[in-house]
């Protein structure tokens, strides 16, 4: 069949894969051109041009983006080939000026494959050592085992030439040897010449040519095809047993993804209904998972779901109730206050109660703002739990947003609640101060404290802890040493750094008496989160340093870690100086009575609220899972369904985004395909016939770089009796599609250097194994025979007798 296109200069400028398959009817078939069969070939002709015009305009450009035709026929045998640009080395037209570079990157991207085959055609008509198919070929598989030489244009070589030795494989051997073809003349071509005529012709020349007659058998185009597919059979039993195994595991990681798709059956009615039901179940096992931890796919990127809202409870809410409590002078100032007013015009001698249960119902209404804060944050990471669930609902993009807007409008009503009962738990406690708590201090405790604060001044009481261990970036001017990472070790009393975390090398230790925390801005360069620790009497903390700072690398980590100080006792400041300024003379009294009713108010509120801010604490986190956590699972698990019935048409709902169906079905695609591969592959019997790999050759004759020309010496007009001159490769640049020239077998010479034309032995620059000798050529008595000095191993080319372009 004739249909690949010709023409001048170069005509294939995109890959063509074409793939032939045994048939019984004959017809073609493109990818690009899904179920249209083309019966006449002229069309498929016409079909690769356009197509090749399309991706690469029509002058000349070129494009690595592959054509697939499949050709289905009784006269092929099974075979894939890929027809690749030729090698060129001038860009014309549209081309790029590194055509050359894109042609080879190409020709790479096929070739390099240990699964294919490469055909290295080479006119005959050429010198071969210069023949860049062999040269790239011998680059990408330097053993020759999956390299063929094909000879053309055997039919015109100069009359008395020949390429015996080289079909013969003595030449220039190659290790899967050479197959000669002849091919149809462009005459012939452009005369529609019939191609089993042209087939029977290349018979007639094998045979009736004196050089080729006795390997006639293993020439030509049938004998190429049925070692192509031999060939071909031999490489796919050596590549089965990796092919499979790379098979098996791409199976393996498509596997789990199409587990997804099992239940997407088009033709099935009730496949919507079905999707629908196992989508919502799906959503409500995943919530559920990501709350309680026990998820099948534990992130171990990041915290996720019911991790934060864990740390929302136990470190975020914490911290926010102590820095609502802890500043002293405020404090004091306003027992101070209380106690005045209480006593109002007497003097009091008493401690008077009024003034503790308004301090401390102050206090108690503080706790209502980190309450909500605290609704309003997992609130936050559940609705972010949300939308992690609702990913796998991607397919259908509007029962994805129907369930993300149900739920979180249900749990923003349920917000609502859960804020009313909270304030509610506040206004209990304010109802009633409970000063018989069995952790309450009591009045005789709260003045003996008194006495004991003023000996200790350390916030925790009892033995040694250690709260907290980890790594933490001391952030120290350059000039001082610079930033570095230190193993921090947090007890009760002191926070200690060492250099690793064995705590072998103590760098130092830092009491916590007197110590505040701070926020320091992220520096422009830094990307970590930092705080300070710093001495509230203006002390150096550490060396001449009036604060450390301490860097994380997440805000979660900082968090934590202040979450950690708290525990300690080292709170974070307060901006004080507006209350500074703005406080009148008269706050504090020298007297020293009422001194000693605020500090003993004081430790009554300490001690009390701290029972409240244990209570709060205790009750926070219950109240919020179940009233909005556990009645949102509850909610997903019964209602959701009935929410999403009511809303709407369920076809609507279950209307698939055009992406998620192409992909499915490329998915479904490529998993059947693979499974089909993997079937085949075990169908495939051993006893397929396949022959032994030749034995390795010597092909050190194939260039490793490009070729230069070599300088030829002068050469006078040869007298009229000899053959024709020799000729070597015409001298100037070397190109991918050389000039065509004559190959003939060379002249044997005589022992010794040859001579040239000034008498000087020419040694030969290329370094090549030793010819083989061909037959003796008849030469003229008494005329000396030259064998041409640049190539004494190499098929000679005749040359005519004018003189070259050196002369």
């Amino acid at each position: 069949r004739d249909f690949l296109p010709r023409g001048s200069g170069i005509v294939t400028r995109r890959p063509l894969i074409l793939q032939l398959v045994n048939n019984k009817a004959e017809y073609a078939e493109f990818l690009h051109c899904k179920g249209r069969k083309f019966v006449d070939f002229d069309e498929v002709r016409q079909e690769i041009e356009a197509e090749t015009d399309r991706i690469t305009g029509s002058n000349k450009g070129i494009s690595p983006i592959p054509i697939n035709l499949r050709v289905y026929s009784p006269h092929v045998l099974n075979l894939t080939l890929i027809d690749l640009p030729g090698m060129t080395k001038v860009a014309v037209g549209d081309q790029p000026v590194d055509i050359e570079h894109q042609i080879r990157d190409m020709i790479l991207q096929f070739i390099t494959r240990e699964s294919c085959l490469i055909l290295a055609v080479t006119p005959a008509n050429t010198d071969l050592a210069n023949s860049d198919a062999l040269k790239v070929a011998k680059e990408v598989d330097p053993q020759g085992v999956r390299t063929i030489g094909v000879i053309t244009k055997l039919d015109l070589m100069d009359e008395g030439t020949d390429a015996r030795d080289i079909l013969e494989n003595k030449l220039l051997p190659l290790r899967r040897g050479y197959i000669g073809v002849v091919n149809r003349s462009q005459k012939d071509i452009d005369g529609k010449k019939d191609i089993r005529v042209a087939m029977a012709a290349e018979r007639k020349f094998f045979l009736s040519h004196p050089s080729y007659r006795h390997m006639a058998e293993k020439m030509g185009t049938p004998h190429l095809q049925k070692a192509l597919n031999q060939q071909l059979t031999n490489h796919i039993r050596d590549t089965l047993p990796g092919l499979r195994s790379k098979l098996q595991s791409q199976l393996l990681s498509l596997e789990k993804e199409v587990e997804e798709y099992k239940n997407f059956r088009p033709d099935d009615p009730t496949r919507k209904t079905k999707a629908l039901l196992q989508m919502v179940q799906q959503f409500g096992v995943d919530f559920e998972k990501c709350i309680e931890g026990s998820g099948d796919q534990v992130d171990t990127a990041e915290l996720s779901g019911g991790a934060r809202i864990n740390r929302i409870f136990h470190e975020r809410f914490p911290f926010e109730l102590v820095k609502i409590v802890f500043d002293e002078k405020e404090l004091r100032r306003e027992i101070s206050h209380a106690i005045k007013n209480v006593h109002g015009v007497r003097t009091g001698l008493f401690t008077p109660d009024l003034a503790f249960e308004a301090i401390v119902k102050k206090q108690i209404i503080k706790l209502k703002e980190p309450c909500l804060k605290c609704i309003d944050l997992v609130i936050q990471e559940l609705i972010n739990t949300f939308r992690q669930c609702t990913n796998k609902l991607g397919s259908y993009p509007r029962l994805r947003e129907e369930t993300e807007r149900i739920v979180t409008t249900y749990v923003r009503e349920r917000e609502g609640k859960t804020k009313d009962q909270v304030l509610l738990l506040i206004d209990i406690e304010l109802s009633y101060i409970n000063t018989n708590h069995e952790d309450f201090i009591g009045f005789a405790n709260a003045q003996q404290r008194n006495i004991v604060n003023k000996k200790r001044a350390i916030p925790n009481q009892g033995e040694v802890l250690v709260i907290r261990k980890g790594w933490l970036t001391l952030n120290i001017s350059i000039m001082k040493g610079g930033s570095k990472e230190y193993w921090f070790v947090l007890s009760a009393e002191s926070v200690s750094w060492y250099k690793d975390e064995e705590e072998k090398e103590k760098k130092y230790m830092l009491p916590l008496d007197n110590l505040k925390l701070r926020d320091v801005e992220k520096g422009f360069m830094s990307n970590k989160h930092i705080f300070a620790i710093f001495n509230t009497e203006q002390r150096n903390v550490y060396k001449d340093l009036r604060q450390i700072e301490l860097a994380c690398d997440t805000q979660e980590d900082m968090d934590s870690w202040k979450a950690s100080f708290l525990r300690a006792g080292v709170y974070p400041e307060k901006d004080q100086v507006e209350t500074e300024d703005a406080a009148p003379a008269d706050t504090f009294s020298m007297d020293p009575q009422l001194e000693r009713q605020v500090e003993t108010i004081r430790n009554l509120v300490d001690s009390y609220i701290s029972i409240v801010n244990k209570t709060i604490r205790d009750l926070m986190p219950k109240t919020i899972m179940h009233l909005m956590i556990n009645s949102a699972k509850d909610f997903i698990h019964s209602e959701l369904l009935a929410y999403l019935y009511s809303s709407g048409d369920q076809n609507s709902l279950m209307e698939e985004s055009a992406d998620q169906a192409q992909r499915r079905d490329e998915m479904l695609r490529m998993y059947h395909a693979i499974k089909e591969a993997l079937s085949i592959i075990g169908d495939i019997s051993t006893s397929t016939v396949s022959t032994p790999v030749p034995p390795p050759v010597n092909d050190s004759w194939v260039p490793e770089s490009s070729p230069t020309p070599q300088r030829r010496p002068p050469t006078s007009a040869p007298p009229p009796s000899r053959p024709p001159a020799v000729r070597g490769p015409t001298p100037g640049p070397p190109t991918l599609n050389p000039i065509p020239a004559y190959v003939a077998p060379p002249i044997p010479s005589r022992p010794g250097q040859p001579m040239n034309a000034f008498g000087n032995s020419s040694l030969d620059p290329f370094s090549a194994p030793p010819q083989i000798p061909s037959r003796p050529a008849r030469i003229p008595p008494g005329i000396p025979s030259r064998r041409p000095p640049g190539a004494p191993n190499r098929p000679t080319i005749i040359r005519p007798a004018e003189p070259s372009l050196l002369d």
